[in-house]
């Protein structure tokens, strides 16, 4: 069970904590107030160097003081630690502890993307359906059954054409080469242009299908699937967009290791957000750095 499906975790965070979720790749750059909070806190862990990842989970006080660092896999642990947490901090309550607001200031916004208005959410998950060698490694076994979720943006104008029965070149270009990907086990390379052997898509009636193929030039790294879904649409916008990819992967990256040797099954569907879910609301994974490039892929 990985920590956020944990029951005793979900409910201490509800009743004892104030749960933030930010991209610290963002937050360890931003020079402004928010920025220099997280630095404060993410100082007093393990990951000091700002120009380095600071990936991890931070248990702190209100004015930024740390009760504990890790990067866990382990819903026992992170459980205990939160535990000792909220304790201490009845601690320091009951001997008179106070906490000021951090004032505000002009927030760097340019680090946090938000969904322009006219742009459909589409939520992705990925699964490896088989391929691992069993194992009794608590975190092994998370990373082998994980699945995946992010999220892709399509625009107004790319959503008329499919009211028009046609896909897109910069919608077949977007899902192509930063959605059918293997993220699994951590952050997965992006697919490149010149990666894109076939991606064969068509639209008929509702009906979207077709074929693809993803390799890089040494042959290290690949995708073949087939493609099978339902996506309409009228002029107020999307109406439906499930759509499922099958197929067979192989290889990874710095940041996703560790996957089945050889080709394995890799599962992507893809399904419209109806916006009740907070997730609904974070930008896809690779806006990261470059926004336009993910909006108008070449």
């Amino acid at each position: 069970m990985s920590v956020f499906s944990d029951p005793r975790i979900i409910r201490l965070l509800r009743t004892r904590f104030v749960p933030v979720a930010i991209n610290q790749a963002n937050e360890r750059r931003q020079q402004d107030a928010e920025g220099e909070f997280y630095r404060k806190i993410a100082g007093q862990g393990p990951r000091r160097d700002f120009n380095l990842t600071t990936q991890g989970y931070y248990i702190a006080a209100p004015d930024g003081k740390l009760f504990h660092y890790s990067n866990t896999h382990s819903a026992n642990f992170l459980h205990q630690k939160l535990v000792e947490a909220a304790n201490e901090f009845t601690v320091l309550l009951a001997r008179g502890a106070e906490y000021q607001a951090i004032e505000d200031d002009d927030s760097q916004d340019n680090w946090n993307i938000t969904r322009p208005a006219d742009v459909a959410t589409v939520r992705v998950q990925a699964q490896v359906l088989g391929g691992y060698d069993s194992t009794e490694d608590e975190r092994l076994a998370i990373r082998q059954q994980a699945v995946s979720r992010d999220n892709l943006w399509i625009t107004a104008d790319e959503i008329r054409s499919i009211v028009d029965g046609a896909v897109p070149e910069s919608l077949r270009q977007r899902i192509a080469r930063f959605h059918l990907v293997d993220n699994t086990r951590g952050e997965p390379p992006m697919w490149r242009a010149d990666e894109i052997r076939q991606c064969d898509l068509t639209l008929a009636d509702g009906i979207l299908q077709g074929e693809l193929h993803l390799e890089t030039a040494d042959g290290e790294r690949g995708y073949r699937a087939k493609l099978r879904g339902l996506v309409t649409a009228n002029r107020f916008g999307l109406t439906r967009f499930d759509l499922l990819v099958l197929g067979e992967h192989w290889g990874a990256g710095r940041y996703n290791p560790d996957p089945p040797e050889g080709k394995f099954p890799l599962v992507i569907a893809f399904t419209l957000a109806d916006d009740k879910d907070i997730a609904d609301a974070v930008p896809p994974q690779a806006t990261r750095g470059n926004l336009s490039a993910y909006m108008q892929p070449r």
